[in-house]
């Protein structure tokens, strides 16, 4: 039989035949060697949440050995604001367990993300992706436990509009050609995805379509499998770098934006939760949602407006979380109902064989349960730092499993009905509603900030920095002021198209 590893889609786990986590620098030479790699580029995320990249010419095996094994130096002051010009020189290191042979480039290339050490040779404490390390390590160090997590990328496609095979309006959702314009771009994108290290559960068209000035909009959605968090924030940002590097290549225009228009789906960034033990889920018992889970789910409604700060931050992320749009507004969580802030999706513990049901000549199939349970946050979009918005989850799970009054906050904060339906008024004012603004989201985290500060998990001075940002804004009245001259809300679309 052939190995499973030289059936996998991502080059170097086929040549090297093992998985990524694996590779050695021993490793990356190798497939230099075998595939006469000529060029080798860092990546590193910077404050805008994207990537940068630095190019090294393998002009020799023994110059690709040097830079995989000291690094490089960048200027940390023109990546992060926060850090002084004086003393902004930082190392960035590579990390071989993201090796990817580049699917875009002409010359052969392998591309790996890095890290960020200071002149001390130290982790940047400040650095993003160096926080998620932290809280994930917090994570286990304070409840014997992992996090995983995965996203739900979601993003608009923009092109010439034809009158071919029209989609009612917002009636895209699992919409396939050639009624949807784009699923072949969408099938590419997720196949370079996967063949740069990302795993993915699967792709498809959104509700999100529309047309607008001769142009139509088409949303679509990859979302992925879950990972480790620090893999799953990795996949993340390389899978926005995909996207966009083919749209390019196409001559299509992509937006991960929240909101680009004003009574239309905005697009959101959902991460999906899910705690081990052993490798082995702990999300259910006997059938039903632990209690580990509802103290995860504690900790997130805890923590629920701050995180705003790293999941939804620019004015325009504020525009997409109104009722009726199948985005959150209040604080609370529910089984399969979409008009919560935390949803517990079904998670395939029926009991029964669906399988056989469907397909009679599988009478034998072993129908052992499998624990697919997550837990779904749904309020992040696409301005997210997805390093920061996962970190603040692990630390917001974390904060549940401290809590003692945990299962009691998890079931005030219970609701099994639609909160936005008139007749349950009353509930929803019971409950406690996300910001309206990046100002508001920015108060709130500077009131929790003790929270995520805690065992040296977000650094004082990044938890300044994102305040800072936030407030630069000034958008306290915002929905005022859009509501008093709509034309704002089109400048600020304009201005944060590109986000993320």
């Amino acid at each position: 039989m052939v190995s499973s590893l030289k059936y996998n889609i991502n080059p170097l786990v086929k040549h090297l035949n093992k998985l990524s986590a694996e590779f050695t620098k021993k490793d990356i030479l190798q497939y230099i060697t075998d595939k006469e790699i000529r060029l080798i580029n860092f990546r590193y995320v910077a404050a805008d949440g994207r990537l940068k990249t630095l190019n090294f010419p393998v002009t020799s095996l023994e110059y690709a050995d040097s830079i995989l094994s000291y690094g490089e130096r960048v200027d940390g002051s023109s990546l992060f604001p926060y850090i002084e010009a004086g003393s902004s020189d930082l190392y960035v290191i590579p990390k071989f367990s993201t090796a990817y042979e580049d699917p875009f480039a002409e010359i052969p290339t392998i591309g790996l993300l890095c890290s960020y050490f200071t002149k001390d040779g130290v982790p940047l404490e400040s650095s993003p992706e160096y926080t998620l390390h932290k809280a994930s390590l917090s994570f286990t160090k304070a409840t014997g436990l992992s996090f995983e997590a995965m996203g739900e990328l979601e993003f608009y496609i923009c092109d010439e509009a034809d009158s071919l095979f029209p989609t009612a309006n917002q009636k895209g959702y699992h919409e396939a050609e050639p009624f949807t314009k784009f699923e072949h771009f969408r099938t590419e994108a997720m196949t370079l995805i996967a063949q740069t290290g990302g795993l993915i559960k699967y792709g498809h068209s959104e509700v999100g379509n529309f047309i607008l000035d001769g142009k139509v909009y088409e949303q679509n959605e990859i979302e992925f499998l879950v990972s480790p968090v620090e893999s799953a924030a990795n996949q993340l940002v390389m899978a926005k770098w995909i996207i966009r590097t083919l749209a390019y290549k196409y001559g299509l225009d992509v937006t991960f934006a929240p909101k680009i228009t004003v009574g239309k789906a905005g697009s959101g960034l959902h991460f999906h939760t899910r705690i081990v033990q052993n490798g082995k889920s702990v999300m259910i018992d006997n059938g039903v949602l632990s209690n580990n889970a509802k103290k995860a789910i504690a900790g997130y409604m805890k923590c629920a407006a701050s995180l705003t700060a790293f999941g939804n931050t620019n004015p325009t992320s504020y525009f997409r979380l109104v009722p009726h749009q199948e985005a959150p507004t209040s604080i609370c969580w529910g089984d399969r109902n979409r008009s919560v802030l935390v949803r517990v999706p079904l998670g395939w513990t029926g009991g029964h064989d669906m399988l056989s049901i469907a397909n009679p000549l599988e009478r034998e199939h072993n129908n052992t349960v499998v624990d697919k349970q997550t837990v779904e946050m749904r309020s992040p979009d696409g301005s997210a730092d997805i390093y920061m918005m996962l970190a603040g989850l692990v630390v917001a799970a974390r904060t549940g499993f401290e809590s003692e009054d945990a299962l009691e906050i998890a079931n005030k904060c219970y609701v099994d009905i639609n909160i936005h339906d008139k007749k349950h008024e009353e509930r929803l004012h019971s409950l406690e509603q996300l910001p309206l603004s990046c100002w508001e989201s920015a108060e709130q985290l500077e009131q929790k900030r003790n929270i995520f500060e805690k065992d040296g998990v977000f650094s004082p001075s990044l938890i300044d920095g994102v305040i800072t940002k936030l407030k630069s804004y000034n958008d306290k009245e915002i929905r005022k002021e859009a509501d008093e001259n709509p034309s704002i809300i089109k400048e600020l679309v304009d201005l944060h198209y590109h986000c993320g």
